[in-house]
């Protein structure tokens, strides 16, 4: 089967660190570009990161200098790396996958895994 299967979510408090892991399978995982997402209470979804085929990343305003993605393609698995976390980073975190080797503006996600809850207390 072709998925993701996201980990790695939990509590902790403001200024805590967190890393959460995307394990996918079924298919070759270098040849893609890769992203998290995230969906806040009550808000809609929000892309946070992106990682090219060729490892180029970026960021949302609202993560940068704070959030670093990454991957080891041996294991097919994609990683973010969260530090100095805020309460206004509670949400429910996903990865996904796109089917091109570099992300554009507007291009949907061809598979997206389940979610992973983030809660940052205050």
């Amino acid at each position: 089967d072709v998925q993701l299967q996201a980990s790695g979510g939990g509590w902790v408090q403001r200024g805590g660190s967190l890393r959460l892991s995307c394990v996918g399978s079924g298919f070759t995982f270098g040849r893609y570009a890769m992203s998290w997402l995230r969906q806040a209470p009550g808000k809609g979804l929000e892309r946070i990161s992106v990682i090219d085929s060729d490892g180029t990343t970026t960021y949302a305003d609202s993560v940068k200098d704070r959030f670093t993605i990454s991957r080891d393609i041996a294991k097919n698995t994609l990683y973010l790396q969260m530090n100095n976390l805020e309460p206004e980073d509670t949400a429910v975190y996903y990865c996904a996958k796109y089917p091109t080797r570099t992300y554009t503006r507007g291009l949907h996600n061809d598979l997206q895994g389940q979610g992973t809850q983030v809660t940052v207390s205050s």
